[in-house]
């Protein structure tokens, strides 16, 4: 029991020497670097959907607002040719700065009214990419993406790094960037952790429970929705310049769209909305069932079958089998995987009142062992008989 409540430590640790294992392979690697890199965009969501309780459903145009954003600064027919580290920054701060701007004049709509409106910000995002073609090359995308690290170093020709005849030659290259992805990831979970057990997360925490009694204990939902949404997405714009790095290139506009949104919902409400470590492993289990563990599974059945239609392909038949998941999910299991003892609570109060005579009887137990004993007095001792 006490290694399955450091299971965040055992896989980052397994992850950690993946590379260095007998069966690893650059390939293999590389997907479990975009499945890190979607882990930080679903940590993001999480924020202002699982802490906060803002139904966004415009994610996705911050990831592309965060890789186009490292394209523009990266590329050589562009001006700025920039390092890395300087475009990532500035993909950040243009995310967070876009939703800030978005979400200012929609602060008083609520619920569906508010998801509404960030599904359209989504598709502004996507067609206003798609049409600026001297910017975004349109649906091109924007390549090749060859920038340094740091200022002032290339991070190419890293022979001396090369401890496996399948890592490669170049920072953005197999291990070295999966390690940074991984890196990431971590340092996101912890940033999440901290935000969970500061005065704003529970300022965040009490808005998703009632805005009212917030607004009522001085708590101003203005400047909270804000603040979540711009950590949101500021962490949607770091996910989508690993992106485009990893790659190379922003790729298709459609890699933004409204699907990708969706899907990064799935994670959350899979794994347990409110819970970091739960959407860690709705992501796990979702996006790495759909990037990897379906190819794996195709070329097993494949192999046995020894037929090639497409009827026999868990790939063509993913959207089916995440529409099933969620409705089983939805059924059985609301809070998700790994739900927020609160979200728990508030779906199955029996376990609320189980979990409330507990600590009374706990409280009960204290109290007893905490009442002095007197010691009995001593008699004097009486005369011989």
């Amino acid at each position: 029991m006490k290694l399955l409540r450091h299971w965040v430590l055992i896989l980052f640790g397994l992850l950690a020497v993946y590379p260095w294992l007998p069966v690893s392979s650059a390939n293999r690697g590389e997907q479990f670097t975009i499945l890190f890199i979607y882990a930080i965009l679903a940590q993001g969501l999480n924020v202002v959907l699982g802490l906060t309780g803002l139904l966004h459903l415009g994610i996705a145009a911050f990831f592309g607002i965060g890789a186009y954003t490292v394209g523009i600064l990266t590329v050589g027919f562009f001006p700025f040719q920039q390092s890395f580290l300087v475009a990532a920054a500035a993909a950040v701060l243009m995310a967070a700065l876009v939703g800030v701007l978005t979400t200012a004049p929609i602060l008083r709509l609520r619920g569906d009214y508010l998801a509404l409106v960030t599904l359209g910000l989504g598709l502004i995002v996507l067609y206003a990419i798609r049409n600026l073609d001297p910017i975004t090359e349109g649906t091109k995308g924007i390549s090749p993406i060859d920038a340094g690290p740091v200022p002032g170093w290339s991070g190419k020709n890293l022979h001396s790094w090369r401890l496996k005849s399948d890592w490669g030659l170049h920072w953005y290259n197999y291990p070295y960037f999966y390690y940074l992805c991984l890196l990431l990831l971590g340092g996101v979970l912890l940033l999440v952790r901290n935000l969970e057990h500061s005065r704003l997360g529970r300022a965040w925490v009490a808005l998703r429970e009632d805005e009212l009694a917030a607004t009522c204990m001085g708590l101003n939902p203005a400047r909270l929705k804000l603040a979540a949404i711009a950590v949101g997405a500021g962490l949607g714009g770091l996910a989508g310049a690993l992106y485009a790095m990893a790659l190379r290139t922003t790729g298709n506009p459609q890699t933004y769209d409204f699907t990708l949104s969706m899907l990064m919902i799935c994670c959350v409400i899979l794994g347990g909305m409110g819970n970091r470590n739960g959407v860690l492993l709705g992501t796990f289990l979702l996006i790495g069932f759909d990037r990897i563990l379906t190819g794996i599974l195709d070329n097993q059945i494949q192999a046995l079958v020894g037929s090639a239609s497409p009827y026999l392909k868990l790939s063509g038949w993913r959207l089916i089998i995440f529409g099933l998941v969620l409705i089983l999910m939805m059924r059985f299991r609301p809070e998700g995987l790994l739900p927020a003892k609160r979200i728990q609570v508030e779906l199955h109060p029996e376990i609320g009142e189980a979990l409330g005579q507990a600590a009374a009887e706990a409280e009960v137990a204290q109290k007893d062992s905490s009442v002095p004993v007197s010691p009995a007095p001593l008699r004097p001792p009486g005369p011989a008989s």
